[in-house]
């Protein structure tokens, strides 16, 4: 008969659905987001986008300098790179608060 009690308790369970998440965790969550990571996001795409167009002027006005023209290849390649890296952070931060539930109004300071 026990066995047949868990059965029933955890088939129930799931037709309810996963507990619901407190408030006070949606907001901490969605003050994280917007007080902490996102201004050290904007800071680092900042960093890759100076980084990108050092690359890119040193690309360009060292036209016979091989070794500086590499140097600012390198240095575009690692700017984009970390742009890339720093809107996926975005887009992943984005996709964790929508799907806590949070309300939209913290979805629009990500």
């Amino acid at each position: 008969m026990n066995i047949l009690s868990t059965l029933i308790g955890k088939t129930a369970y799931a037709a309810a659905g996963p507990p619901e998440i407190p408030a006070s965790a949606k907001t901490f969550i969605g003050k994280i987001s917007t007080e902490i990571l996102d201004p050290i996001i904007a800071i680092m795409f900042a960093l890759a986008t100076m980084y990108f167009f050092y690359g890119v002027a040193a690309y360009i006005w060292n036209p016979d300098n091989e070794e500086v023209r590499e140097k600012g290849k390198i240095g575009m390649l690692y700017g984009l790179i970390g742009m890339f890296i720093m809107v996926a952070v975005f887009g992943i931060l984005k996709f964790i608060i929508s799907s806590t539930g949070s309300s939209d109004q913290v979805l629009n300071f990500v």
